[in-house]
Order: C-alpha cells, then structure tokens, then sequence
C-alpha cells in the first residue's frame, strides 16, 4: 500500500520561491567586486534569478546544459545559480585557486556551454576560453560602466544581458533527481573529479545542515559565508539559508583579517564559516587591534583539521561558539559537526576540547564505519583507526564519467580516503589521509594529531608533519614548522612544549623550519609537494 501524499519534487527553486515568499524583505549585502557594499533581498534575488533563467532560455540553454561560474560569494553569483538551475541546466562551479591548464581541462570534461565570470577572474578566462571547445557564450558579472576591453569574441556585461528580460518566466519542471551542480575535486593526484549533485541532494543537504545538532541556523540569524561557493556550494549555504531565511552577508573577494572583521561587526553576523587559514587571519587582526567580536555567537571551522588552540582563542577570548565539522566535495559536503550531545553535558575546560578536537558526529542523512583493509568493521572504541566509509541521500554513487570506481563499491559506501576512529558516542576523529598516515614498526602514526598539537606552540605559524625514510623502523614523523612573524622557537623549544602531550613514540625524530607549507587549490596542506621536498631528507635518528 502506498502512501495518499501528493507528489512534491525537492527542486532547488522552491528554495528561493520559500524565501521570497516568507522572507521577502530578508537583506542579501554583498562586498561587490567593484568595491561598495551592496544590499538586495530575497524578493530581488528571486526577480532577478527569474530573469537570469529567462534570459539563458532565450540564448539557447536548457536542460542538463552545464554552465561555469568563476566568481566570489556575491548576490549576483547566488542569482545566476538560481536562475542556471530554474531551467533544468547546472551550475559548475570553477576554483580560481587552480592552474589555467587544470581549469581548461575541467570545462573541457565538464563540457561547460557558458560561463559567468567576476572581473577578477576576467584575464584568467581570456587565457583558457578559446581551448573550450564547447564554450559559446562569456558573462562577464558586472554592468556597462565598469565592463573592461576583452580580447573574448563572445563575452557581455551581465547587468546589461540581464536587462534585456522582462522576468515574465516560470520556472521549468522536471524530476528531482536532475542534475542542479557540479563540483570537481582539487586533484591532488590524478585528474579532478566531477561530483554532480541534484536537485534533491541539495534540498536535503540543506535540511540537514540546519538541523540545531548540525549548523543550526534559523531566520533569526545573520549568515556570512567567508567559505566560497566553489569549496563545494559553500557547505551548503546558498541553499540552507534561503530555507531558512536569514539575512546573508557575502564578502566578495577581499578575505584578509580586517575586511572580515568589517563585515561581522558592522552587520551584526552571528554565524559564520570558513577555512583555519581564514581565522588565522581574523585572530590575528583581533590580537594586533584589540577589537572584540560582541555578535558573533558561533563559527563552523572545517577543510582541515581546527587546531585546539584556535577553538580555546574563540571560546575564551571572545566568547564564540566553534562547531569543528568535516566533510567532503562528494558529501555535499557535510559529513559530522561537533555539536555536543548531552552526555558532555557539564564539560569545560580542558574536558571540553577534547572533544570538540573530534571532527563530531554524523547527522541524520550521513551513515559512517570504519573497515580494516579487508572491509571488516572496526570497533567504535574512540582508538581502533580505520578507513573511513559513508552512504547517504547527499553522498555521490559515482563520478562523473565514470572514473574513481574504486572508491565505490556495491552496498553503496563511498571510501573517504581518510583514516578515523569512532568513539561510543558516534563522534568521528580523523587521523590521517590514507595516503598520508605513518606507518612506524607496523604501527600507524597520526600526522594531524602531531599538526594540532606544534601549532598550539605560541611561537608557531603553522606545521606540517610527513613520513622519512627509517632504516629500523620503516617510517618517522618530520615536523615541518613556519614560525611565527618575528619569533624565533628552535627545534628543542617546539619538541619541549610537545612532550608528553603525545606517545612517546609517536614524537618527530625531527623538526625543519620552512618559510611557507605549500597548500593545495582548497588551501589543504600538499604533503605529496612536501614529501618531494624531503626525499632525501636523512633523519638524525638514521
């Protein structure tokens, strides 16, 4: 017997037809790329989205289309999503951060037919546009005025693309299944990867993002996504906060500690998410000028692994709730937050971080394990390492094309590539990439527990932890450390302050100092570039 429900597909206009309706007046202020803030609503944002699927179907785009974008977060990139997605087609996301000869690549598997481009990134298409074999139109995201000379045949102001429809359009209809967007992984080994996401996926995503054990952000919130919408849908934000209704704050391009701090205290932000490298930044303008942060009440940190020391800063110093999550381009990307669930109940302190060190517990849509290499079921102990396994509704089944078939296999988990152990409590703590992990005397070492541990050194920038060739012992961590400005920690400072904090037999056999630890597209620490720079590196226990 079947259920008397009526058929409702989960398409992601319903999205912003909800928040125009309920939210109409909710303000949307964008940093703009040409400079002055800029405010709008979700009643605008809907009109204009409208106007961008309107105009799209005049120029000959439609269903299943794939359609670039290389732009910040703004109001304008958010409509042309909306408007890319009312008519079937998907929206593809580009990383700026990448090569030209990567991106060129990536259109050209993702067969992109167009492209909305902000003017920073305007000499960045110029330079791949013309290798595109399938790239027929440039929409450059701005208006007459600032619309600069471009050597592109086939590029226009957006603002006056736009103006030439009325919004007399309907959104079209199709199954909740089609394709919404597209993402492709940073590709640090072998060719990037396309995640395509529905409608439906991302309708759920953004339920259970705001969820209260998840990110937990209702209308009553002011929302600012320093987390880009090309670091996969900018975990989710440009769908949950039009479900929702809060009011948006989008940065644009400028990033640096000062214009975020700008942002979260002159337009009252109370919830916000981004990258560690990004905090770094704002804690440090926030040390330099002894500002406070009187609104904000919580910040998700995510990408990699949020040092301790950064959680305590907020916490004590400013009085800031910090939600540790991870998740992946192919989760949608949520996969655990690091609410705490009544049992810590009472927890400070000390007590208290230990746990929220945890990358958190899975939320209602994601299902987790951890398997040995032989896919048998770890233990969820909180100390047994494991390969780490999801399934979900938001969670890809496969790549786009076909490649990477491996990761998936036939009861429909997806291998993360991590190693994590789970603890009684169903809260997740990754340990290392799998292919980074150290293997030392058959025993596995966790090079992220090490990371976490050096930064919490007050002299210490940032650090990075790999594996050296052993003559007894297979493997043995380097600490590689960037010290901070004007500090000068030598290697007995660092490993004093380290020891016994960790296993004895899991502390650096040594440390090197490096001006700079080079990072990935998706600002991740690249250990395959750093691992090339040591290969011949000769421990002093060797």
């Amino acid at each position: 017997m079947l259920g008397l429900m009526q058929e409702w597909p989960l398409l992601c206009h319903k999205l912003i037809d909800h928040a125009a309706l309920q939210h109409g007046d909710r303000e949307i202020i964008s940093r703009s790329i040409e400079g002055p803030i800029v405010r709008t609503n979700y009643g605008e944002l809907r009109s204009r989205s409208l106007k961008v699927a309107q105009r799209l179907e005049r120029d000959g785009f439609g269903l299943g289309d794939r359609i670039a974008t290389l732009a910040w977060n703004t109001a304008r990139h958010l409509e042309a999503w909306y408007g890319i997605m009312g008519i079937g087609a998907v929206y593809h996301t580009l990383n700026p951060r990448l090569f030209p000869e990567q991106i060129l690549w990536i259109m050209n598997h993702a067969e992109d037919r167009a492209v909305f481009v902000d003017l920073t990134f305007l000499p960045l298409i110029e330079k791949v546009a013309g290798g595109v074999k399938s790239l027929k139109q440039v929409i450059v995201l701005t208006d007459k005025a600032h619309m600069p000379a471009t050597s592109l045949p086939n590029a226009v102001a957006y603002e006056e693309w736009l103006g030439e429809a009325d919004g007399d359009f309907a959104w079209k209809s199709f199954d909740e299944n089609t394709a919404a967007g597209m993402c492709y992984t940073s590709g640090t080994t072998g060719d990037p990867k396309g995640v395509l996401y529905s409608h439906r996926s991302n309708v759920l995503h953004a339920m259970i993002a705001c969820m209260p054990d998840a990110m937990g952000i209702s209308s009553r919130d002011v929302v600012l996504p320093v987390v880009p919408m090309f670091h996969a849908n900018a975990w989710g934000l440009g769908q949950s906060a039009l479900m929702i209704g809060a009011k948006l704050v989008m940065p644009g391009g400028k990033m640096d500690g000062a214009s975020i701090y700008e942002l979260l205290d002159s337009e009252k932000v109370t919830f916000t998410a981004a990258v560690p490298t990004v905090w770094l930044m704002l804690l440090q303008h926030l040390e330099e000028t002894g500002k406070k942060l009187p609104h904000l009440k919580k910040v998700v940190i995510g990408g990699s692994a949020c040092p301790r020391a950064m959680t305590q800063k907020f916490q004590d110093n400013y009085g800031v709730e910090v939600i540790h999550a991870w998740g992946m381009t192919e989760m949608s990307p949520l996969g655990t937050l690091g609410t705490m669930k009544p049992v810590h109940d009472g927890l400070e302190g000390n007590a208290r971080l230990d746990v929220q060190q945890k990358q958190g517990h899975a939320p209602f849509g994601v299902e987790m394990k951890v398997t040995d290499d032989n896919n048998v079921d770890r233990p969820w102990d909180g100390k047994t390492f494991g390969r780490l396994k999801v399934r979900g509704p938001a969670v890809a089944r496969a790549y786009y094309g076909g490649a990477g078939k491996e990761q998936f296999d036939e009861e429909g988990w997806f291998d993360t590539g991590d190693v994590a152990h789970i603890d009684a409590s169903g809260y997740m703590q990754i340990t290392d990439r799998a292919k980074d992990v150290i293997k030392s005397g058959g025993e596995w070492i966790s090079t992220i527990d090490i990371e976490n541990l050096a930064v919490g050194h007050p002299d210490v920038a940032e650090a990075a932890v790999i594996g050296v060739a052993h003559p007894k012992w297979d493997e043995r961590p380097l600490l590689v450390v960037v010290r901070k400005a004007g500090k000068e920690p030598s290697k007995d400072d660092i490993l004093g302050y380290m020891n016994g904090k960790i296993a004895k037999w899991w502390m650096p056999d040594d440390v090197a100092f490096v001006a700079e630890i080079p990072h990935t597209a998706t600002g991740k620490i690249q250990k395959t570039t750093l691992r090339q720079q040591f290969q011949d590196y000769r421990l002093p226990t060797a």
